[in-house]
């Protein structure tokens, strides 16, 4: 029973942390308790697979609460998540707080202050299928080295 619960726990998600992967950890408990106890009734073995599994199930999201999974893909299927930062055009004005902006070969809901179409937006965050944005400045600060002057030799000779 145990292995076929892992099995479950495999083909369920793929990872460990769901629900069946905690009764197999309860079936395999049970038997080990079998090996060494092989007179046991059948109630009984019912009882303890019930208390081991509810125990585990206990345990094991009081773990994951502490110590969740990390994903290689934090954004797999998050597409919205993907366009936090990145700057778009207004295709469809925003009014009254709702507009669209066009993202590659797709158009996204967003919700954001009253613009015109042609303005630039900045994607701030994604919930569900709207994208919020804020109104994007193209000023952005100087860099040290746009104030930097480079003056020519050739220019201070003919100025001499």
């Amino acid at each position: 029973m145990s292995i076929s619960l892992l099995m479950l726990e495999f083909l369920a998600l793929g990872t460990f942390g769901s629900f069946f992967l905690w009764p197999a950890i309860a079936s395999a408990a049970l038997g080990f308790l079998m090996l060494l106890f092989p007179m046991l009734p059948l109630q009984v073995q019912v009882l303890i697979l019930g208390v081991i599994s509810i125990v585990s199930v206990v345990i094991g999201r009081a773990y994951l609460g502490k110590h969740p999974l990390s994903q290689d893909q934090p954004f797999l299927n998050q597409r919205g998540s993907e366009l936090i930062g990145h700057v778009y055009v207004v295709s469809d004005a925003i009014v009254n707080g709702l507009g669209k902006i066009t993202v590659g070969d797709g158009v996204w809901i967003v919700e954001g202050p009253d613009c015109p179409v042609g303005t630039n937006v900045k994607v701030t965050s994604a919930g569900g299928v709207r994208l919020r944005v804020e109104l994007y400045s193209e000023e952005q600060p100087r860099s040290v080295i746009s104030k930097i002057v480079v003056r020519s030799p050739l220019k201070s000779s003919e100025n001499a």
